[in-house]
């Protein structure tokens, strides 16, 4: 898993990528965490140009219905 990156969210705290995988942790304020699997690098990538963390999250990750798991 590659190191986190904090974004500017307010449910969202930061996020990490494992390029190899292609797995996509997320990291929320309230202090859960959750693996998304399959996720494209362009999938991942687009959280860096989005105008909205949180709304981009919904729209590319949770929309979608990527399989996850609470990791914490």
């Amino acid at each position: 898993m590659g190191d986190y990156v904090t974004v500017s969210s307010t449910v969202i705290a930061a996020i990490a990528y494992d390029a190899e995988t292609w797995a996509l942790n997320v990291r929320l304020h309230s202090g859960a965490e959750y693996q998304y699997l399959s996720v494209p690098p362009d999938v991942y990538e687009g959280f860096f140009s989005a105008g909205s963390v949180g709304r981009y999250f919904d729209a590319a990750i949770k929309k979608p219905g990527y399989q996850y798991v609470r990791i914490s």
